[in-house]
């Protein structure tokens, strides 16, 4: 394990590869799971904001959904998320012409509409954080539909931290980043 400031890190996050592919894999990780991403309660009112800016690259099903529903919902755990449509996407996805499944918020984003990338879960993915008081566990969570990142991770040759450099820094800050790396550098590879 690593330990960075406040934060015990998996060691995955240093010798793990990881590069999305969403050719191959079509976004399923928008689609697939039991609930939606996690949210942070200070997220809530960012999405209630952004909400009128983000419809027009939403589905009629996913706006649906939020307006019954509201920009979040509980979890298994009783914890704040982003709302599905019919248990299954996310209502915050957008379809390609491909069928690949894309975030709409982000798109948005990448628009210049709005200044908010995405929920940070999302932008972390694989990787999860969990809080425990004064400390924080950041983990890699393995999931099959991910298989092709891994792949293509394994191929570019892309350690998971610094293929998610700059949610970690938007979540962390630059000092964290910097001191993850260092350590990072000095892990011993399994690879």
């Amino acid at each position: 394990m690593l330990i960075v400031q406040d934060c015990i890190i998996s060691e995955d996050i240093a010798d793990q590869c990881f590069c999305c592919d969403l050719a191959q894999c079509k976004g399923q990780c928008c689609v697939e799971g039991d609930c939606g991403a996690p949210l942070l309660e200070e997220e809530i009112p960012i999405l209630e904001r952004i909400l009128p800016t983000v419809e027009p690259y939403m589905t009629e099903a996913g706006i649906e959904v939020v307006h019954r529903d509201g920009v979040s919902a509980l979890d298994n755990a009783a914890e704040p998320c982003t709302p599905l449509v019919n248990n299954r996407e996310c209502a915050y996805v957008a379809w390609g012409d491909d069928g690949t499944a894309f975030c709409a918020i982000e798109q948005a984003y990448r628009d210049g509409k709005i200044d908010w990338p995405k929920p940070i879960s999302c932008h972390l993915y694989p990787l999860r954080i969990d809080e425990y008081g004064e400390f924080k566990s950041v983990n890699y969570h393995r999931w099959d539909v991910c298989r092709c990142a891994v792949a293509k991770g394994k191929e570019c040759g892309v350690p998971l931290y610094q293929y998610l450099r700059e949610p970690l820094i938007r979540r962390f800050g630059n000092e964290w980043y910097e001191e993850l790396c260092t350590q990072c550098a000095q892990y011993p590879s399994k690879q």
